[in-house]
């Protein structure tokens, strides 16, 4: 008994191998690096939130200020008049900086889908550098310190940095099909991670000189790799005259092995997969609109999902050094080098949860069951001694089954939604459906961050872990209907296939 097209497992690896060029490689190479210098200059801001905050505040209150530092410099910089009044700025920032990148995310992923992307990645990475340049480095060398200053800075690189997780997504997209997408975009969904080792390794090197050296570092760096991207990275194979994805895709191993995953399980088996850019230049789809791109099964509910998760990743993100620091008294630096074990692991759990989605071919379950362990892991990790590997170890399995579904839903998951047969007739529509879930996710973390810093000033840090457990439970229940739905699938296909023996 032959078994229908969308239910014979090919190897994943087959149609990636096959069509896999050197100019693949490039495009993964500059996309993964960009993205995680956007992250890497991101990561600065927290691992220096104590130096800030030293600065911010009279050294009679603060015994980290440096006791040489002249008293009239030291007073012209005091914006606050104790430590907790600094941590609670600190974390408005941080939300100030979620909301404005939510809001550009929404915006950046249509601007994406109907602009050259290679132009607005590398206009977001040079002028967020530039931006991030004056926030941190140029202000402590001029002694400017204004609050509504730092504000307007951070407002303004929120809505330049959201141009990049939609643009590198979208040409990923374009490069790399169906086959292996789990495991290709678990893989690089890791530059997210990447870019917070970078953060945090550039920044405890020049910490020691003064934070202000930790942001001139990484904005220099971000800003380089913008020109690279400018002038090196293809948007899509046909750049080069190499066919794009659906287009020479003949045999019926490879259509099913380029089927998306939230396709429509009831389309005919001859159906051909489709790139995000159309094939006929002479008739060009339109652009899915924003509305209907909502209205793609799927997509509210890990967007949703994606909130109440980012909320938590992010959590971790702007808040762990800090956390380490305060709660146990390690020195900054010491904390900043512990931080990576977190993302280390989510770079792992990415990697690992899709490529077991990919064998299994669905997302949903292997997300269930990741986020369930996150939950104990979270428990665990709130209850850790004051040591220093118990803590990297705890904090490693930590990342990797909170980190590793948070990668899958913004890339491989996202590639997903983008690609559905319902978009087959309007195409350019997965930068946008990127930035709907990434920018309803950044709405989660921008308020996650001022309820943290809220939390753990009122209550302390035990009920900030309560909250993070909560979250992580709520997106499990976002992630129930699609739990469902997909295996019962995987229960009819192995029905199907006992059937066939």
């Amino acid at each position: 008994m032959a078994l229908p097209g969308s239910l014979r497992r090919q190897p994943a690896s087959r149609g990636l191998v096959s069509h896999c060029t050197h100019h693949h490689i490039v495009v993964f190479l500059l996309t993964f690096f960009s993205y995680s210098l956007l992250h890497a200059s991101r990561k600065t801001f927290s691992n220096v939130k104590v130096s800030i905050s030293s600065q911010w505040t009279p050294s009679c209150l603060n015994s980290t200020a440096p006791e040489l530092r002249p008293y009239e410099l030291w007073n012209s910089s005091r914006l606050f008049p104790n430590a907790e009044e600094a941590t609670l700025f600190l974390g408005t920032l941080d939300t100030i900086f979620l909301f404005s990148y939510a809001m550009g995310l929404f915006v950046s992923g249509i601007v994406g889908d109907r602009l050259n992307l290679r132009w607005v990645l590398s206009f977001g990475m040079c002028s967020s550098a530039l931006v991030v340049f004056f926030f941190g480095t140029l202000t402590e060398w001029l002694h400017f310190y204004n609050k509504w200053f730092y504000c307007c800075l951070w407002v303004v690189n929120g809505l330049l940095q959201s141009t990049g997780w939609p643009c590198v997504v979208a040409v990923m997209g374009n490069w790399f099909g169906k086959a292996g997408r789990g495991f290709v975009f678990g893989l690089w969904s890791a530059c997210a991670s990447v870019g917070n080792i970078l953060g945090a390794f550039l920044a405890s090197c020049v910490l020691k000189y003064g934070y202000e050296y930790a942001f001139l570092v990484t904005a220099s760096v971000q800003f380089a790799g913008g020109v690279i991207v400018f002038f090196g990275l293809l948007t899509s194979p046909k750049e080069v005259g190499l066919p794009e994805l659906g287009a020479d895709e003949d045999d019926s191993v490879e259509e099913d092995a380029n089927r998306p995953l939230m396709g429509n399980d009831d389309a005919d088996d001859d159906d051909r997969n489709y790139s995000i850019q159309a094939t006929d230049t002479d008739n060009q789809p339109k652009a899915i609109g924003f509305f209907q791109a909502c209205c793609l099964p799927g997509v509210v509910l890990y967007s949703l999902a994606y909130a109440c998760l980012k909320l938590v990743n992010y959590s971790f993100f702007f808040w762990l050094p800090f956390y380490l620091s305060n709660n146990f008294g390690w020195k900054e630096a010491e904390a900043d080098q512990l931080s990576i074990w977190y993302d280390v692991g989510g770079i792992i759990g990415g990697t690992i949860q899709g490529l077991i989605s990919d064998v299994l071919q669905k997302r949903a379950p292997v997300l269930a069951t990741s986020l369930l362990f996150a939950v104990g892991s979270l428990f665990g990790y709130s209850r850790s001694p004051n040591s220093k590997p118990i803590n990297a170890v705890i904090m490693a399995f930590t990342g990797f089954f909170i980190g590793g579904p948070s990668n899958m839903i913004s890339s491989a998951i996202s590639a997903d939604l983008g690609r559905q047969d319902l978009v087959k007739g309007s195409s350019e529509a997965l930068a946008t459906v990127t930035g709907i879930v990434d920018g309803t996710g950044s709405v989660g973390a921008a308020v996650g961050q001022y309820l943290v810093s809220l939390i753990q000033e009122n209550l302390g840090w035990m009920w900030v872990f309560y909250f993070f457990i909560l979250m992580t439970s709520s997106t499990i229940l976002f992630i129930s209907p699609l739990i469902v739905r997909e295996i019962k699938l995987l229960l009819h296909e192995r029905r199907l296939r006992m059937l066939a023996e």
